[in-house]
């Protein structure tokens, strides 16, 4: 059975009719890789329960290959409109660990989670979260260290029990490793960078 590929946005970010707000980019962007056949399944969330109660509930009967989530984060966090998921809400006493466990039966060693937000890679939190991630889920994961929008730069994917292989100061503009201040804009030139046009992680990333 051909593995589920699942796409999840924050969807709490829409604007005005004249003026777009991110969750509008971020749905517009879905119907296109829908359209080049990227993704199989769209949802728009505002909570993490939610996100995850519907990745484990979706066509239970198949596996998941691939999940990317469109939203905010920061240094070892991902967010859901102002809600976070970091290191400790992967914990075995979360409250999230039941739906996280569904999740990870319909994980395989070759599925990737990929986190298109800013900079949740970056500083030791990153490290320390992309870590995490991977031993909880069992598969690899991928998250960049700088600002994204067009151009997502400082992209590393993961694998389950590897450690990060990317400079923990990557994409930081101001404070330090253990106190991130601010992160740097992506650019063309910035490392491991690639557009939010890009359906897959170049190899070596």
């Amino acid at each position: 059975m051909k593995p589920l590929r699942l796409l999840v946005y924050d969807e709490t970010c829409s604007g005005a009719p004249l003026s777009p707000g991110l969750s509008d980019v971020w749905l517009a962007g879905s119907w296109l890789y829908r359209a080049l056949g990227r993704i199989d399944r769209v949802r728009g969330v505002s909570s993490w329960g939610e996100a995850l109660g519907w990745l484990s509930e979706i066509e239970p009967d198949r596996p998941i290959g691939e999940v990317q989530y469109w939203g905010h984060g920061k240094w070892g966090q991902l967010l859901a409109d102002r809600e976070l998921l970091d290191r400790r809400a992967l914990a075995p006493d979360s409250i999230y660990a039941g739906q996280i466990a569904a999740i990870r039966e319909r994980l395989s060693a070759d599925s990737l989670l990929w986190f298109r937000t800013c900079e949740t890679f970056g500083a030791a939190a990153g490290h320390d979260f992309a870590r995490a991630v991977t031993d909880t889920f069992g598969c690899d994961a991928a998250g960049h260290t700088y600002i994204i929008q067009y151009w997502q730069s400082g992209l590393h994917r993961l694998r389950p029990g590897a450690t990060p292989h990317w400079p923990a100061d990557e994409g930081l503009l101001r404070g330090s490793v253990d106190a991130p201040e601010r992160a740097r804009q992506s650019t063309p030139m910035a490392p491991n960078t690639v557009t939010c046009l890009a359906g897959e992680i170049p190899a070596g990333y």
